[in-house]
């Protein structure tokens, strides 16, 4: 398998053809996701190619978005499919691959230890010091999309996504947890 190449091609790929309103779902997501997945798995002692994969999923994850954002995950697996056979990955690889991506898909439903790190990876940002940045970002991309249209809307929405969601690794659990915890709660104080 060759990762390097494989990485290569899909950030090329994504950097020309993302649309240019997604303030969310960019490279500048895929980076953090990728570094985020890096830190994790180091931390829960993922190495070899557990780690390759893993880091392939998150670079793959969000290239549906390409396409378009509905389905965009199986849109991700059918791209990562079709193109990482080329890179040197075995059908049993890439169906690796494809459960971890698939396992973003919220609500979140991780089946393995790889699948639980990607998706803690990839909201990350719920319990760190950049999450009204990075929360900002996807505020203005749902209102492109018209998912929401206010201000309070958003609240709202961030307040019932904070409250469903759970990391699943330890690592998540001890790292970014309370300071999720500390956002939903600010966030409800600022509601009333």
């Amino acid at each position: 398998m060759d990762f390097l190449k494989a990485k290569t091609y899909i950030s090329r790929r994504m950097r020309k053809e993302l649309p240019k309103h997604l303030s969310y779902h960019s490279m500048a997501h895929i980076k953090d996701v990728y570094e985020s997945s890096r830190r994790i798995a180091k931390s829960e002692g993922i190495k070899g190619e557990d780690l390759k994969l893993l880091l392939i999923a998150a670079m793959y994850h969000d290239c549906g978005f390409i396409v378009q954002s509905k389905d965009h995950e199986k849109i991700s697996c059918d791209i990562a499919k079709e193109n990482l056979p080329g890179f040197g990955f075995t059908p049993e690889q890439i169906k690796k691959i494809c459960g971890m991506i698939m396992a973003t898909r919220v609500p979140q439903k991780p089946k393995n230890h790889l699948e639980e790190i990607l998706c803690d990876a990839d909201l990350d940002y719920l319990g760190r010091d950049d999450f009204f940045e990075i929360g900002n970002r996807l505020f203005h991309e749902l209102m492109v999309y018209g998912i929401i249209h206010t201000e309070a809307q958003w609240n709202e929405l961030q307040i019932k996504f904070l409250e469903q969601h759970h990391f699943f690794t330890q690592t998540a659990i001890n790292t970014r947890k309370p300071k999720k915890d500390h956002y939903l709660a600010e966030l409800k104080a600022n509601q009333t």
